[in-house]
């Protein structure tokens, strides 16, 4: 019987250092919680949650069908998205966690990520942009550990954490993520190194954005120029 993975999208965050609500920024002429929920491979999970307090956030989420969750206090932590995200998805073997805010994350890496997962259900694992097989390899050379998409060493989203790791991430109180579940287990985590650092890029300010957007054009041109 094939394990039930669920994904929960926590945008929820309350956007301070971005002067308001960052997912509802463009990047690219496209929302960042749009590019989130487009990311989402939904053919691959038993079930989808999507943590916010915006309602048009919330109203995208039931337009794709998954399961809107009102988060009223973000400011509260990471922790409370985490807690209110997996009551929401209860019965699930493994829980896949993506942030709203990468925008060049893509949808073919989570798809990857959960066959991945699939082949070793008992691991947690993160995954970018590189060929299933080349993580096949990595895992079974590599069993029993935590894996994390990485560049330089810099750990990245998304990861899948399997039920076993569920009560730490209940446990988790204020803003402390899924990081501390890792860290508590960093013995067992190892990085597989992607190619492209800015599939892992998180933007936390306007600033970050424009910097994001100016440093994908430059790569797409020397690319274009290669």
């Amino acid at each position: 019987m094939q394990m039930k993975l669920g994904c929960i999208l926590m945008a929820a965050g309350a956007g301070q250092r971005f002067g308001g609500n960052k997912l509802l920024a463009a990047y690219d002429g496209l929302p960042l919680y749009v590019r989130a929920l487009r990311c989402i491979p939904v053919e691959e999970f038993a079930g989808v949650a999507v943590v916010a307090r915006d309602e048009t956030i919330l109203s995208a989420a039931r337009a794709h069908g998954f399961v809107p969750v009102y988060n009223p206090a973000p400011e509260d932590g990471v922790s409370r998205t985490i807690a209110l995200g997996m009551r929401a998805l209860p019965g699930m073997d493994a829980l896949l966690f993506l942030v709203a805010d990468q925008p060049l994350l893509r949808r073919e890496s989570v798809a990857a990520l959960v066959r991945l997962w699939r082949q070793r259900p008992d691991l947690p694992a993160a995954l970018g942009p590189e060929s299933i097989s080349a993580f096949l390899a990595f895992f079974r050379a590599h069993s029993g550990n935590i894996v994390a998409m990485g560049h330089g060493m810099q750990r990245g989203n998304p990861v899948i954490f399997p039920k076993q790791f569920f009560p730490g991430l209940r446990a988790l109180t204020g803003d402390a993520g899924g990081s501390a579940v890792i860290r508590a287990h960093k013995e067992a985590l190892l990085l597989f190194e992607i190619s492209d650092p800015l599939e892992l890029a998180d933007v936390d300010t306007a600033e970050a954005l424009r910097l994001l957007s100016d440093a994908h054009k430059k790569a797409d041109e020397t690319e274009e120029m290669a």
